[in-house]
């Protein structure tokens, strides 16, 4: 396994910078890159949002979709895969939208990263560094994003700020 946490806020450049080195490792191997893909189009802002994202990859990715079973997708990417998964926010806010204690849907995820052997960027966004939200849910899910990334971060071979299209190294592991 080669796990690379990438965080950063709202259009910080993290998913580019992720998809980049993701694109330039599959290169050197003679791969497709695949992108995992969390996101759902609930509403029409969001299906433009998601169709900008699929035409910056244009044809040289191909796509997995896992709104919900990232741990499922994740497990059956093999030793010669190169994937970024893009987000997990949005992972994690689709399993609250079902109701779910993503507790379990963490605990799930964090066996099947550390047991993958697919070279992995996981993007997710930093939502701990605004004001305390002023309701119950909003301050569950930035709770459990907070828990989620420590976790993701402790298991990591590497983990990434990217601010203002900015990558600062927080974690390497030698190797």
């Amino acid at each position: 396994m080669s796990l690379t946490l990438v965080l950063g806020g709202a259009r910080s450049g993290k998913s580019g910078y992720a998809q980049a080195k993701a694109e330039a490792w599959a290169r050197a191997r003679g791969v497709i890159p695949t992108f995992i893909a969390t996101a759902t189009a609930g509403d029409a802002e969001m299906a433009e949002r998601i169709a900008r994202h699929q035409l910056d990859r244009a044809d040289l990715w191909r796509t997995l979709e896992a709104p919900l079973a990232l741990a499922e997708v994740v497990a059956g990417l093999g030793p010669d895969d190169v994937a970024v998964v893009d987000c997990l926010t949005l992972w994690l806010s689709n399993a609250m939208a079902e109701a779910e204690d993503p507790t379990t849907r963490i605990e799930a995820l964090v066996p099947a990263l550390c047991a993958c052997k697919a070279r992995l960027w996981v993007v997710s966004n930093e939502v701990g560094w605004g004001i305390v939200p002023d309701n119950a849910l909003a301050r569950r899910f930035r709770d459990a994003a907070g828990h989620l990334h420590q976790v993701i971060a402790g298991v990591a071979d590497e983990a990434v700020l990217v601010v203002a299209g900015l990558p600062m190294m927080l974690k390497r592991l030698p190797g």
